[in-house]
């Protein structure tokens, strides 16, 4: 491919011309020209080249690249592969500085999930570094994900394994967004991931279940479904955080058992005040009584180290089969505390704080179907309001 004189009538565009264009041999050109239009970065000392089909996109592209050059919203392509990205963010997110969105560091599993990710189950290149590691970070398109993503899904990978497979690369370029102005994983096709399905007891179950199980088991239960800790944090939890007298559990911490460590909560919202339901002082008063005065010792467990998730699940599974009861999981005594202080009248707002949400409408997307709404119950809702205040006016 050929450039001609023709620069000189487009300031900074060159026309190519294809190899045995006729304009070689002094005659018209017969070819489909290339416009290569070109600006300079005076940030970096470098020019930064695009070609086009046609001289009004090469035109346009340039005047508004001058634009966000003016912003600082253009950079020269980077040479970085993606696998080179991978590797700085692993190595930053690790040592806390790289972190999320909202300002908070990486936890361990989450790191280790994307490093699974990214690594494959045999670890090394397998993964996302084996398919799209060679490619240049700012090269790395739609396509090329989305053909990652089709090759899991033939390859009989379950929807929920396919999405989180994807996630690395959302987030890896989410952080080099100044280079990677348009993020490969946005307008994916991606197959859906049907909703699990949620056990939620109601208050009368929820008494029989706890009930049905050991009385050394029932304090961490209880926990679980009246104040809607995440398993973690359960694990995590020191009487020290509990304060009884207040009426408060302070969640400051969580265990991750693959680590064997103490993590900070899920979220900055994880650090959180949750009421202590006179149905739950029930249990821990007793429990407390019962323990040693050392506050620093776990509230679940030995004392000296958390309980087992595995085994405590277990025990409380064999009771409830000997009682006739269906079985619940820790996760799933969160939903029903969440449900229970729906019923109760709680509001979305304080219900989100006490679930430890990074924001509400996390809250309104899962339980929102529980909160009343329905023309009939709003309307009841409504009258008995007005009944109350008449009468107290009256």
């Amino acid at each position: 491919m050929s450039a001609t004189g023709s620069q000189a009538h487009h300031v900074g565009i060159v026309v190519k011309h294809r190899a045995g264009c006729a304009s070689e041999r002094g005659s018209r050109c017969n070819c489909r020209r290339i416009y290569q239009a070109a600006v300079w970065s005076a940030r970096d000392a470098k020019r930064i080249r695009k070609h086009f089909d046609s001289l009004v996109d090469a035109k346009t592209w340039r005047a508004e690249s001058y634009g966000k050059l003016r912003r600082r919203e253009m950079r020269p392509a980077s040479k970085l592969t993606f696998a080179e990205a991978a590797e700085r963010w692993l190595a930053g997110a690790r040592m806390g500085t790289i972190r999320t969105r909202s300002g908070d560091a990486y936890k361990p599993s989450t790191i280790r999930s994307y490093e699974l990710a990214l690594r494959g189950p045999a670890g090394g290149d397998g993964g996302l570094l084996g398919e799209l590691g060679r490619l240049r970070l700012t090269a790395l398109s739609v396509d090329d994900v989305q053909a990652y993503a089709n090759a899991l899904l033939a390859a009989g990978a379950r929807p929920s394994t396919i999405r989180n497979a994807i996630v690395p690369v959302r987030v890896i370029c989410r952080w080099r967004r100044r280079e990677v102005l348009l993020n490969p994983t946005d307008g994916l096709l991606l197959p859906a991931v049907r909703s699990s399905r949620v056990r939620i007891a109601s208050a009368a179950e929820a008494q029989l279940l706890l009930g049905a199980l050991r009385p050394s088991d029932r304090p961490l239960w209880a926990t679980a479904i009246y104040a809607g800790l995440r398993r973690g944090e359960l694990m995590g939890l020191r009487w020290r955080d509990v304060d009884l007298a207040g009426g408060v559990i302070e969640v400051v911490r969580a265990w991750d058992p693959k680590e064997h460590v103490m993590v900070a909560p899920k979220s900055a919202a994880g650090t959180r005040r949750v009421p202590i339901a006179a149905a739950l002082r029930a249990f821990l008063a007793p429990a407390k009584l019962a323990a040693p005065t050392d506050p620093e010792r776990f509230v679940f467990g030995s004392g000296t180290a958390p309980f087992s998730a595995s085994s405590t699940y277990e025990r409380a599974r064999r009771a409830w089969r000997r009682a006739g009861l269906q079985p619940i999981r820790l996760h799933d005594c969160r939903h029903t505390f969440a449900s229970l202080m729906i019923a109760a009248g709680v509001n979305a707002k304080a219900l989100s704080t006490f679930m430890g949400h990074a924001n509400i409408s996390i809250t309104l997307d899962r339980y929102g179907h529980l909160m009343p709404g329905a023309e009939g119950e709003a309307a009841g809702l409504m009258d008995a309001y007005l009944l109350a205040a008449a009468a107290s006016t009256s």
